[in-house]
């Protein structure tokens, strides 16, 4: 059995290495992060649990919570590996506005004791950045600028070489 105090991350292979490709929130206050290879966190934490992905059962669920978020709209997409975009233009109203939808799928992905990021914006862009590189929130059409400006090269969906570049 699991101990579930210990710091959990998920390896997989990207390209010839192992490397972590998500951490739990104790793992992450280690410092440890997607991309660390994974020799070097076990080399830095004999402690670290680690399972190997699957792929295949990541998309099942991701099309499970995108059928199940059908409830907020019918407009959505997968944005693998692990994201999921909803257009909720003209929706929102339903649940008494952008923030209230907002706060209703979070507090049903905390139920189901999902980890996520719940971001809205005025560009799938912008969103998607906020999400997975800035802070999560509700960013009105407009103030895309003053969210991306701090966020690195990466928040902008660019790929590795380019931003390396």
């Amino acid at each position: 059995m699991r101990d579930i105090t210990a710091p959990l991350a998920v390896s997989g292979k990207r390209g010839n290495a192992d490397v972590l490709i998500a951490v739990d929130e104790a793992a992450e206050k280690l410092g440890l992060f997607p991309g660390v290879a994974l020799t070097q966190a076990r080399a830095m934490y004999s402690s670290l649990d680690v399972i190997e992905e699957d792929a295949e059962a990541d998309n099942a669920l991701l099309e499970t919570i995108a059928d199940w978020c059908l409830r907020y709209t019918p407009l959505i997409a997968c944005d693998t590996p692990n994201g999921l975009l909803l257009d909720i233009s003209g929706c929102a109203h339903l649940y008494g506005g952008e923030d209230a939808l907002a706060a209703d799928l979070a507090g049903r992905l905390e139920t189901a004791g999902l980890a996520f990021r719940v971001a809205i914006a005025g560009t799938i862009g912008a969103a998607h950045a906020a999400a997975r590189h800035g802070k999560p929130g509700n960013y009105p059409g407009g103030k895309e600028h003053a969210l991306l400006l701090p966020l690195s090269l990466a928040a902008l969906r660019l790929d590795a070489d380019t931003v390396a570049a």
